[in-house]
């Protein structure tokens, strides 16, 4: 019954009769929160060796023509005109008012083909957003059910690689190949993530899905779920669309300035301009909890029993074993790095203390994005 309710992805048959794997309703997607090891196992094998997960539900498009570089130029709020091939950028695609549509990754295969990575719940929204805006001379294809996509995470990722596909020790932090051989598969492999760690994102045709991932789990590489990808992310000050990203949140607001080049052409530029000249009356601020509990999503923040914002994530860190999160507050309180601020939390008033992200330092690549 679920499994005529839900999409599932390619790899799905692999790991559905698992003793222990624990799946859920994501989306539209029916995909595992945790295998028999459980989350807070999966989270410490990702941060001190390496893990594996089923991300196929993600989207993808290819952008093609003589007009894709300066069509997602102006689409996106990060420079795809100076990108290069073989490297990725990441960015934001914003409505005329200046939040956000989704967050992408851009990969530039040459001057006139590349590779968009977006988010499984906002993919049917991005490609129409994207073709409603499209201008003669640029294709879009559609590439959401042909791919399969594993995330390979870990400080150990390019250990387990490299025995496979040797040509992954030259890929730099946002650089990828076209040309990788995984398991006798072809591949477009990447150095990226979302987890804070080293890895890389393997995409392949949606049958040769199962193979890498089978042959992987040979390999002793621990599969991973929802939970602890949240997890990770979050230790890592990583954004989540529909919490620290929407379409009633600014890439300003969200601290994600440096991905926004104000000097040049997007949608919602003009409103960006406005909001940073005029001042971002909101800023996304990390706490970590003085009194117990965990601060989830929309629940309430105060100052002086005046409610100045709302908490956009929050969990128990694996890693630091503490109740941390993100809020989403007024910048003119004028709070500072360890100020005090009261959550309410099951109809009670809890305090935390502001902190400076990211919570964990991390070892994501070989060289700065």
């Amino acid at each position: 019954m679920i499994e005529t309710e839900l999409r599932t992805t390619p790899i799905y048959d692999c790991y559905k009769d698992e003793p222990g794997v624990k799946l859920i309703d994501f989306g539209g997607w029916y995909l595992p929160v945790n295998f028999s090891s459980g989350i807070i196992a999966e989270h410490l094998e990702v941060r001190s060796n390496v893990g594996m997960f089923d991300v196929s539900h993600m989207g993808e498009c290819m952008v093609t023509g003589p007009g894709a570089r300066a069509f997602l130029d102006w689409m996106i709020t990060n420079d795809v005109a100076s990108l290069r091939p073989g490297h990725v950028v990441y960015g934001m695609m914003c409505y005329e008012r200046g939040t956000v549509v989704d967050d992408l990754l851009v990969y530039c295969i040459d001057d006139s083909r590349f590779f968009v990575v977006l988010n499984a719940s906002n993919a049917d929204k991005d490609l129409a957003y994207l073709l409603d805006h499209k201008p003669e001379g640029v294709a879009i294809e559609d590439l959401c059910d042909a791919t399969s996509q594993i995330a390979l995470q870990g400080p150990n990722a390019e250990q387990v690689l490299k025995g496979v596909w040797p040509g992954c020790t030259e890929l730099g932090f946002f650089d990828f190949s076209v040309n990788a051989s995984i398991f006798g598969c072809r591949a477009l492999v990447s150095r990226t993530g979302y987890t804070g760690e080293d890895g890389f994102e393997i995409y392949l045709k949606s049958s040769d899905g199962p193979k890498v991932w089978k042959a992987l789990l040979e390999k002793g590489v621990m599969p991973c779920g929802l939970g602890a990808r949240d997890t990770l992310r979050m230790e890592a000050k990583l954004p989540l669309y529909g919490h620290e990203l929407s379409d009633q949140i600014t890439p300003l607001e969200a601290n994600l300035g440096v991905f926004v080049k104000l000097d040049k052409s997007f949608i919602g530029r003009d409103a960006l301009l406005k909001q940073k000249e005029e001042g971002i009356p909101r800023s996304l601020r990390g706490f970590e909890m003085v009194e117990g509990g965990v601060a989830r999503y929309l629940y309430s923040v105060y100052l002086n029993d005046e409610q100045i914002g709302y908490v956009t994530s929050g969990c128990k860190s694996p890693s630091l074993d503490k109740f941390v999160g993100y809020a989403l507050i007024r910048r003119d309180t004028g709070l500072k790095f360890g100020d005090l601020i009261d959550i309410e939390i099951h109809g009670k008033l809890r305090k935390a203390k502001l902190v400076k992200t990211p919570f964990c330092k991390h070892s994501a690549g070989k060289s700065e994005a």
